[in-house]
């Protein structure tokens, strides 16, 4: 048994059993990747998949047991290099962030910048994507952390920090009649067209949830994967926007006639999560970037959910 035959059982199950794409993603030939599970199952002497003729189709009971242990096998493995690495060369190596594209627009730069100029010999990789990707990558290892603000929580194998909270708010072009309204409703916005984000990414999921709640059927013209896409269709008096709030730059969308409209009163607050495989072992500039885009999140709290000994990571106590 090598740790080679491990990341190939890994991997093709991870592929819903295609052993193609399995190759693929691991730079090697599909003939060799069965030959290695076949000859895998003859060491170990168990079947691990289920087979119809040479299609892989499922995981056997037995086979589900060394799935779990070989993923184990490869976590200590990764979090060995880790600790070697850390220790020869800690101000160099490579770290890779998935994040959404809000994140990385709005969020992120003030901690990049901070990280790029305290280990300049650190690649710094930014991955942008939909949350519900980022516990795969998580797992895969394909990536070191994951920062967004839906989907992570609820991961399985995955520790969901919490590290800030923010609003919706409203964006309208200049003159719009929602600006001079007071005790601005759900009912009032059920009235306008409305441009968000579409499901799955920064909160949109919970504001679906809002207007369903009041029996109300919000009429959503335009979907985007991020901010900049639905300010570009409110100037053009497409409809009202609802972004995050910290997605609104106060001097170049003002002086491209959007304006911003608190609504704290309408929509609950929405977390931040750093996401992070369970048992890890961070390198300490992991540390230091999560310390520096979430202060709340030290290495020692850090370290303790990692470990399990932190429970309730999603709980509001950490902000």
């Amino acid at each position: 048994m090598t740790l080679q035959q491990l990341r190939y059982l890994v991997e093709v199950a991870q592929r819903g059993f295609n052993v193609s794409e399995a190759a693929e993603a691991l730079y090697t030939s599909q003939p060799g990747v069965s030959k290695q599970i076949k000859q895998l199952e003859n060491d170990l002497g168990i079947i691990i998949f289920e087979r119809v003729g040479k299609r892989l189709t499922g995981v056997t009971e037995g086979g589900a047991q060394v799935l779990a242990h070989a993923r184990r096998i490869l976590a200590e493995a990764d979090n060995l290099k880790r600790y070697v690495d850390d220790y020869t060369q800690g101000q160099r190596g490579a770290l890779v962030i998935a994040t959404t594209h809000t994140q990385a627009r709005y969020a992120l730069p003030e901690a990049v910048t901070h990280f790029r100029e305290r280990y300049p010999e650190v690649t710094l990789t930014l991955h942008q994507g939909m949350p519900d990707q980022f516990a795969e990558w998580l797992m895969r290892g394909d990536v070191d952390l994951a920062i967004a603000s839906e989907s992570l929580k609820d991961a399985p194998g995955i520790v969901a920090l919490p590290c800030r909270q923010w609003h919706h708010a409203l964006v309208v072009p200049e003159g719009h009649p929602l600006l001079g309204q007071k005790d601005i409703t759900l009912s009032d916005l059920a009235t306008y067209p409305l441009i968000t984000y579409v499901r799955g990414v920064a909160g949109r999921i919970r504001l679906d949830g809002l207007f369903e709640r009041q029996g109300l059927v919000p009429r959503i013209v335009l979907d985007a994967l991020d901010a900049d896409v639905i300010k570009t269709y409110v100037g053009l008096g497409m409809g009202v926007g609802i972004i995050a709030e910290h997605a609104f730059d106060a001097q170049r969308d003002v002086t491209a006639g959007l304006r911003r409209i608190e609504a704290h009163h309408l929509f609950p607050a929405n977390t931040t999560y750093v996401g992070i495989r369970r048992g890890a072992l961070l390198r300490r500039y992991e540390y230091d970037f999560i310390e520096d885009f979430a202060p709340n999140l030290n290495r020692s709290l850090v370290q303790k959910a990692l470990q399990g000994g932190i429970t309730g990571t999603a709980g509001s106590d950490w902000l």
